[in-house]
């Protein structure tokens, strides 16, 4: 299957995971819900290691390609910034005092939709790092 068609599949999926990550921000340091999220997606994907808690709330893992290879590194922020979300939305902040109003909710998605893909297909080599 084409790349952009096996991406297209994931969509619904990456919308639910980008509107939970949006009405549950945290703020810088203090992620430890949304790296136990980012976490539990990345082990469902089957990544091949995971190391938590750097920077009390960061997370590497590491996908293996198919031969050696050069390792790249895709990298997201996490965090929220301390504002009051009054959107509305369905899917707005649950946490007073802090939004995701610059993107990083959507940033962490897109990670998370190339890291599964990644994982699933295994087509490069080398080794790529998720920051």
């Amino acid at each position: 299957m084409p790349v952009l068609n096996r991406i297209a599949a994931y969509a619904p999926e990456m919308a639910e995971w980008r509107q939970h990550l949006h009405a549950h921000p945290e703020l810088t340091f203090e992620c430890h819900e949304t790296a136990a999220f980012v976490a539990a997606r990345l082990r469902e994907f089957g990544v091949d290691e995971i190391h938590e808690g750097i920077a009390k709330t960061g997370i590497v893992a590491i996908i293996n390609g198919r031969a050696p290879g050069p390792t790249i590194g895709l990298r997201a922020d996490m965090d929220a910034l301390p504002l009051t979300e009054i959107t509305g939305l369905p899917y707005a902040s649950q946490n007073p005092g802090k939004m995701h109003a610059c993107g990083h909710d959507g940033h962490t998605t897109m990670l998370l939709g190339a890291a599964r893909y990644l994982a699933e297909t295994r087509n490069f080599a080398g080794r790529v790092a998720l920051i």
